[in-house]
């Protein structure tokens, strides 16, 4: 199954705002641009990924993702997050009516192009499907396959949203990567350790990193 990945990216200048403590204010944009483009670069050369859809109203960063071969869907709806997935979804689907799509976080820079493919492999088994985060309280992917809606409940708690609205909540085995987004200075410590995206390596060279 060929997926179609729906990426959310706020405007760079309100994104990461959690990172304070590590990066001034001035370098959080360059840093939530650069987790973006590791996060898109590597999901593109994803085996199981057919194309990547950016939804995005900032320039900076559309025009960057687009330079990596990701489609920009415009923020249309401006309701949020969940709004823009849900738009994404809808405007991938007006043209692949029957395209398998699922929502991935932008904040996952040291995402790994097999161990993504195994958590699609694993999400075409079932309508729908998500993917909780590192911190088990929150998700970094959701999945819907051909003939099903999205429905995203991103946002406080997620994990327990998007379980109780159904969908099935997969658990492969050696995926650190894909459940690896950054809020914060340890989510980042915890990101390099991993082994992060050419980009966010040198944004992060600037900053200091606690525990480093």
């Amino acid at each position: 199954m060929q997926w179609t990945l729906v990426i959310p990216v706020k405007p760079l200048a309100r994104a990461k705002s959690r990172l304070s403590d590590t990066a001034a204010d001035g370098l959080r944009p360059g840093l939530a641009l650069a987790f973006a483009q590791d996060t898109v670069a590597a999901a593109l050369v994803c085996s199981a990924v057919l194309d990547v859809a950016v939804v995005t109203d900032d320039a900076v960063a559309g025009r960057e993702l687009a330079a990596l071969g990701a489609r920009v869907v415009a923020d249309e709806p401006g309701g949020g997050l969940n709004s823009a997935l849900a738009h994404g979804a809808a405007v991938v689907r007006t043209t692949r009516p029957e395209a398998p799509v699922a929502a991935l976080n932008a904040d996952l820079p040291a995402l790994r192009p097999l161990e993504l493919s195994r958590v699609l492999d694993a999400a075409a088994e079932f309508p729908r499907a998500f993917l909780p985060d590192a911190a088990g309280i929150g998700t970094t992917l959701l999945a819907a396959t051909p003939g099903h809606e999205l429905r995203p409940a991103f946002g406080t708690d997620s994990r327990a949203r998007h379980r109780a609205s159904g969908a099935v909540e997969l658990r492969p085995d050696a995926v650190d990567s894909v459940r690896q987004d950054v809020d914060t200075g340890e989510d980042l410590r915890v990101a390099l350790a991993l082994g992060v995206g050419p980009r966010t390596a040198a944004a992060a060279a600037r900053l200091l990193i606690p525990g480093q």
